[in-house]
């Protein structure tokens, strides 16, 4: 070509709307094209009959003056109209094609650019430049104004996401002041189904202790009776076996494990064991042989606990023992209700009088209530997909592939986490006003459970077999989360194998180790043994699993199934209006009452339970994408095929939960959320 005629090029540009009902805007748009060697000055796009009216297309011709080159970067900006509203727009794509009229260009250098956007555009964003063609690591880019691209898009980010210390110790969260500041990109909309709230809403003023059962049973006839878990619940939660079958299947199957030695601080022998031990055997040997259980809720002891209603409520930190039975149950076997031993804490056993081992075991549920909000829920799930949302933000640009594989899983994390700490952990918050644990302990316990969490506790193989549970017969958490890892995992790494061709690229790849750098400055030490770099896809493949998994089937198994095991308030007590028992006092029923939390209290956390387990009306299932990115070629491939596995998966735990008298549903893909939405 001539220089007179790579002065005079034209481009019919083509800008697309999104075809939601509230895509549009009344705003101008702006239009360059950046070139290689220079660019177009900007032109108007929706000027005349042209408006960017929801799912429009609206053709502009575009000249370059001057020399222009390859084009790489579409630029667009929005400027409000004067006596109109100023309305975000939410761009699909544009489209770029150089016409050939009187240039004599052959095909190839006629073809449609394709410059995707697929996001929320507002005049305060000021320039917003699209790129074109494939997602791509640094190392593949041919262009050096694409490289300089990325690095522009990474420092805006960084001023927009700030880093900022809830609580001293824990995964770090975003600096914000209100919810606008996160931008419509970052937010969200989901639809609630209706949560009948009517029978618990009236108790708000009853300050008191429940007069007796059957009150309890009164309110459970109301607000339970149509949820089939929690009849179940409260026909079997006093039943040692059931107590076993939550520890593996109920809301917190993360706690249990497995061990060969004794811990000191537990104050048993032999003998005191023998009674429930087959015959023959002994503790030793039960030891030896596997059979042997603890829960530790060690985390808790010294933990300062809540004033509510005006009353002081107290806190334990539990040991239990429990034995595999020769009928294959997990049942429990002895209970220390606080950590140090010593005459006045007693080790509980099931030959106790009724009430006294019922009680100690009501304990174990309350210690276990907080860890699984605090720590399996809230830490586990919400708190560290916020943590790696952030550090996806700042350091890997969107063009990135791992941007475009976490983000559909993690971009919720940040929404859903500041409202959280603006309400259900605010004053006057369900964490202030009814759980056991409140303000002032929080920052304590999270802490405390923070250093508490190792990076093999977050990988489902290794979590599973380190903790014994992956051959216990009835443990349906662990058998369905070792199905989902594993098709998880081999998406992630087909995923991961389109871009590295080897491991080098892994070690290579800066904004890679940017990302795992960011994630460990803001998170944890190095003793909890997360990788400081990566360098290989295996760790690549395994570390990215780890995000999707913690961020969807495991927000699933602790979030859904919550509200199943608390209907009946004595299986999951909030609050302790009592302290642990010193002695052992052949309790009555009337005086378990005396324990257990308030009225008002009971009834503000399961309002707030029932609204945090009920699945949106518009969730996405996981796996499924709505992103334009999965749509496309080697992509479409990989989630069709990860589809087909979880729908697999589905039928065969759904088959299994066919013969179960108790199902367990909590894992199966149909209904796991593709990222944590509530």
């Amino acid at each position: 070509m001539s220089d007179t005629m790579t002065s005079c090029q034209e481009f019919e540009v083509t800008v697309y709307t999104s075809p939601g009902p509230t895509c549009g805007t009344f705003s101008r748009l702006w239009i360059n094209l950046i070139g290689s060697q220079g660019q177009t000055p900007p032109s108007s796009v929706n000027k005349g009959n042209h408006h960017l009216l929801p799912g429009s297309a609206c053709p502009i011709q575009v000249r370059a003056n001057g020399p222009l080159g390859h084009v790489v970067l579409v630029r667009l900006r929005l400027e409000a109209q004067t006596g109109f509203p100023n309305l975000d727009w939410h761009c699909n794509r544009v489209e770029v094609r150089r016409l050939a009229e009187g240039l004599g260009l052959g095909p190839e250098d006629t073809e449609t650019q394709v410059f995707l956007c697929d996001r929320w555009l507002q005049t305060a964003d000021g320039d917003v430049e699209l790129r074109s063609g494939k997602l791509c690591l640094l190392k593949d880019e041919t262009e050096e104004k694409l490289k300089q691209h990325r690095v522009k898009q990474l420092q805006q980010q960084q001023q927009l996401i700030r880093w900022r210390v809830f609580a001293d110790g824990a995964p770090q969260c975003v600096d914000l002041k209100s919810l606008s500041e996160l931008g419509p990109n970052l937010s969200y909309k989901h639809k609630s189904p209706e949560i009948n709230l009517h029978y618990l809403r009236g108790f708000m003023g009853r300050a008191e202790a429940w007069t007796s059962f059957t009150e309890l049973e009164k309110l459970f006839a109301h607000s339970g009776h149509q949820n089939s878990t929690a009849r179940f619940v409260k026909t079997h939660w006093m039943e040692d076996w059931y107590f076993g079958y939550q520890c593996l299947n109920g809301c917190n199957p993360l706690m249990l494990h497995q061990i060969r030695l004794l811990p000191p601080k537990l104050s048993i022998t032999s003998d005191m064991l023998r009674p429930f031990l087959p015959e023959g055997s002994s503790l030793e040997q039960e030891l030896q042989k596997g059979t042997i259980y603890l829960l530790d809720y060690e985390v808790l002891d010294g933990i300062p606990a809540n004033v509510i209603n005006g009353k002081k409520t107290y806190l334990a930190a539990p040991l239990c023992l429990l034995h595999l039975n020769q009928q294959g149950q997990l049942v429990p076997i002895a209970i220390q209700l606080q950590q140090t031993p010593g005459p006045q804490n007693p080790v509980f056993l099931p030959s106790d009088p009724g009430c006294d081992w019922l009680l100690a075991k009501i304990w174990v549920h309350n210690s276990d209530f907080h860890c699984h909000q605090l720590s399996s829920h809230y830490l586990r799930t919400h708190m560290l997909g916020e943590l790696w949302c952030m550090a996806t933000l700042r350091q890997l640009p969107d063009v990135h592939p791992l941007h475009q594989l976490l983000m559909p899983h993690i971009r919720t994390s940040l929404q859903i986490n500041f409202q959280a700490r603006m309400s259900l952990l605010a004053p006057d918050g369900v964490f202030d006003k009814a759980v056991g644990i409140g303000l002032d302990a929080l920052p304590v316990f999270l802490n405390r459970a923070s250093h508490r969490i190792s990076y093999r506790s977050l990988c489902v193989p290794d979590d599973v077999s380190d903790r014994g549970v992956d051959k216990l017969p009835q443990s349906f958490y662990a058998q369905d989360a070792l199905r989902i890892w594993d098709v998880l995992y081999r998406f992630v790494l087909s995923w991961v194998g389109l871009y590295y061709s080897k491991d080098e690229d892994v070690k290579q790849d800066s904004e890679l180790q940017h990302w795992i750098t960011d994630i460990n400055t803001h998170s944890f030490t190095l003793s909890a043994g997360f990788p400081q770099s990566l360098r290989s896809q295996a760790e690549v493949s395994q570390f990215v699993t780890m995000i999707i998994y913690s961020c969807s089937a495991l927000h699933a198994a602790v979030n859904f199934s919550q509200l199943d095991f608390a209907l009946w308030m004595p299986n999951c007590p909030a609050s302790m209006l009592r302290p642990s028992p010193q002695v052992k006092e052949a309790l009555m029923e009337d005086d378990i009452l005396s324990f257990l939390p308030d009225v008002n209290s009971t009834c503000r956390v399961l309002m707030s339970l029932r609204l945090l387990s009920q699945p949106t009306v518009d969730f996405v299932p996981l796996c499924h994408y709505k992103e334009t990115v999965f749509r496309d070629g080697a992509h479409l491939r990989l989630v069709e095929e990860v589809q087909a596995e979880l729908k697999d998966i589905s039928n065969t735990i759904s088959k299994r939960n066919s013969q179960l008298p108790l199902p367990y549903p909590y894992l199966c893909p149909g209904s796991i959320e593709n990222s944590v939405a509530i």
